[in-house]
């Protein structure tokens, strides 16, 4: 691939981060933006950092001038506790990043465009049990999603659709299930559940007691943050312009996540389920087919690797603190 001008949004995030770190080791040049910065990731990890509100046209505008790829990672998210709680705010938000962010690359003419959707677009229906059949992206419709940034996901996903078909802009669309790793979002309330257990591990007395959200039986596959951001740019190499899953087959209760991660830790600690807390659907895991088909794409770190690798960049955080 030859050196490119690329543009990141929501490079202040944890996926948008570690993305521009990559392209930038690979020699492109990477504009970053975003609302805000956590600041997890060494910087600089970019060629030039704007901070602006990509609710703007103008900015969007700003921010695709001269710009050869565009990666649009900004919204308005967090973990299953956030989602649950704000609706409005995320899809007004939303709607209005990945408008102005498809209008202003027809506007200056970019080349491609890349989404990052999410597994939470799959319908509640194919997610009732633990035991769930691994989802395939033919199963978005008939669409039933759980939540209000899942129907926001989904809705972008029909947008761009027909962006490409009015207007011919190039897009690829990366369906991502459960993406983790360190550097991310780890306290505040939008951490997603990786990061959120590992916390727990990490801050509690030992032995101690951690709360579980549910009952620990529900189920989810996870993928570390080095695979995902590998087959992100393998997908916008690529010729293919469907939603592709990004993520893991292999599928774990919450109760087994919560039981590596406490191996890892070397403490003993016992488990408290609160049943009224947030769970999501009951089961959710990402049949890899196509993108292993199209991509010759899988995961390559194993999730007691990366949930070793995770928590000991929180709990590092922690001891800073």
């Amino acid at each position: 691939m030859r050196e490119k001008r690329i543009l990141v949004t929501g490079a202040g995030g944890f996926i948008g981060s570690h993305l521009a770190r990559k392209l930038c080791t690979q020699g492109n040049f990477v504009r970053v933006v975003d609302i805000k910065w956590d600041g997890y990731i060494e910087e600089p990890y970019y060629s030039e950092k704007l901070t602006l509100d990509l609710r703007v046209y103008e900015n969007c505008l700003r921010v695709t001038k001269d710009i050869d790829w565009v990666f649009n990672l900004a919204a308005n998210m967090g973990g299953i506790g956030f989602i649950t709680q704000v609706g409005a705010e995320v899809m007004y938000d939303n709607v209005l990043i990945n408008s102005y962010i498809a209008k202003s690359c027809v506007e200056n003419k970019v080349e491609r465009l890349f989404f990052s959707s999410s597994a939470c677009i799959y319908p509640t229906y194919k997610q009732e049990t633990p035991e769930v059949k691994p989802l395939k992206e033919e199963d978005a419709y008939p669409a039933d999603p759980d939540n209000y940034y899942g129907w926001e996901k989904l809705y972008t996903e029909k947008m761009l659709e027909a962006f490409k078909k009015d207007y011919g802009l190039d897009i690829r669309i990366a369906r991502y299930h459960n993406i983790y790793g360190p550097e991310g979002t780890y306290k505040g309330g939008r951490e997603k559940s990786p990061a959120a257990l590992c916390k727990k591990v990490a801050e509690a007395s030992n032995p101690g007691e951690i709360e579980i959200w549910g009952d620990g039986k529900q189920t989810r596959s996870y993928c570390y943050i080095d695979d995902c951001i590998r087959g992100t740019i393998m997908l916008m190499e690529s010729d293919y312009d469907e939603p592709l899953n990004i993520g893991s087959d292999r599928l774990v209760t919450i109760d087994e996540l919560a039981d590596i991660i406490i191996k890892i830790s070397g403490k003993k600690i016992t488990k408290r389920y609160n049943l009224n807390a947030p769970q999501g659907v009951r089961g959710r895991n990402a049949d890899l087919t196509l993108v292993k088909k199209n991509l010759g794409w899988s995961p390559t770190i194993n999730l007691e690797e990366g949930l070793k690798r995770t928590y000991m960049w929180i709990l590092s955080q922690i001891r800073k603190r």
